[in-house]
């Protein structure tokens, strides 16, 4: 079985994650491409596909979202994901297990005792009327059914679990500050969640497994798990190991992938990339390490913005006023720092509407 080195491997995760050259593809099939983009904070998944794509316009992303093309729902890991319509539809009712016990795990003594399909009931019936609402508008109308019950518990369990949900615009659009109003997902696509699979059997996990590989391999199954929050893929993946091929990595932790997914070269150029928040490239993997030092990997789930250098997260980046400040990790050449603040002009400038902000990239951290 062929050994991947660390350098192979990011090589290809660049290549999968559209980060080793823009790619020229409409903004919804770089979405479904890439499973759907962590949306928690409303505007990182700009910066995330302006990074991916060429010549990126922002507002066809928000028209995407504005006619129910890709929406804002709560989907792996029981994160805020940007996914398509499609996806949405097709993959929501096989995370639902797991999206229960996340919540449980946060709140399993607030929800001590009540039964989960009653409360799933009775906010249907208030949500059946089409009307958007925050969580605190619908567990205000359940009140009086769960008075000793901490709202936010009933809402998580609500809104994040029990029934699948939408995050109506103006949430998400480009430069717009919006509170989250929730809609049922059904309603707002105009169309029902697929069911679950008849006869035991997965073909929405296999699904997943080719999906995940195709943006993120080659991976270990540890790795898929970490990206969707799902414990039951074992038997997808067996049902599909046939089509797969396999390697090793420097561990020898055995990764599989798509036999005819690109695998560059380890020597090819990688450019300099600004990632958002939570980006997916970081938070897709158990092991991270094909993209980020072990001693910087809490920076991965802590939301700071990272910037690759040669591939790897070599600095922090942050918008203070009219500057784009970047912050190394690590000694950066002349040449890396000349690249940084290259890119940083160019990514100033796609925030401010081509104005004239200026980039700030300071000192190496000392040895």
């Amino acid at each position: 079985m062929a050994v991947m080195d660390n350098r192979a491997l990011n090589r290809a995760t660049l290549a999968r994650q559209l980060l080793l050259d823009r790619a020229d593809v409409p903004v919804l099939v770089a979405v479904g491409h890439l499973g759907g983009l962590q949306a928690q904070e409303p505007q990182e998944p700009f910066v995330g596909l302006w990074s991916r794509l060429r010549a990126f316009d922002p507002a066809v992303l928000s028209d995407l979202l504005t006619g129910r093309k890709v929406v804002r729902t709560h989907l792996m890991r029981r994160t805020v994901h940007l996914v398509t319509a499609d996806d949405a539809v097709a993959w929501r009712t096989r995370h639902e297990a797991m999206l229960r016990q996340r919540v449980l795990g946060t709140y399993r003594r607030e929800l001590d005792g009540v039964d989960l399909d009653e409360l799933a009931a009775a906010g249907r019936a208030v949500m059946a009327d089409g009307e958007p609402r925050s969580m605190a508008e619908l567990t205000r109308a359940l009140a009086e059914r769960w008075p000793t019950r901490a709202p936010r518990a009933l809402g998580e369990m609500l809104i994040a679990a029990l029934i699948p949900m939408a995050q109506l615009p103006p949430r998400g659009l480009w430069r717009t500050k919006a509170g989250v109003r929730n809609v049922l997902l059904s309603s707002w696509l105009g169309r029902e969640i697929d069911p679950p699979s008849p006869n035991g059997s997965d073909p929405v996990g296999e699904a997943l497994v080719r999906r995940y590989l195709a943006a993120f391999g080659p991976a270990a199954s540890a790795d898929l798990r970490a990206w969707c929050g799902l414990a039951g893929l074992p038997a997808a993946v067996a049902a599909i190991r046939e089509e797969l091929v396999a390697f090793r990595d420097e561990r020898g932790r055995e990764l599989l992938d798509l036999p005819d997914a690109p695998r560059p070269d380890p020597d090819t150029p990688a450019p300099v990339r600004f990632l958002p928040a939570f980006d997916n490239a970081l938070l897709g993997y158990h092991d991270r390490s094909r993209i980020i030092e072990d001693t910087h990997r809490g920076l991965s789930v802590a939301g700071a913005r990272v910037v690759l250098v040669d591939g790897r997260v070599a600095a922090t980046w942050s918008v203070e006023a009219d500057t784009v400040s970047v912050t190394p990790l690590r000694g950066l050449s002349r040449a890396e720092r000349t690249d940084v603040a290259e890119q940083g002009r160019e990514l100033a400038s796609f925030l401010s509407d081509n104005a004239d902000r200026q980039v700030r990239v300071a000192g190496s951290p000392c040895s």
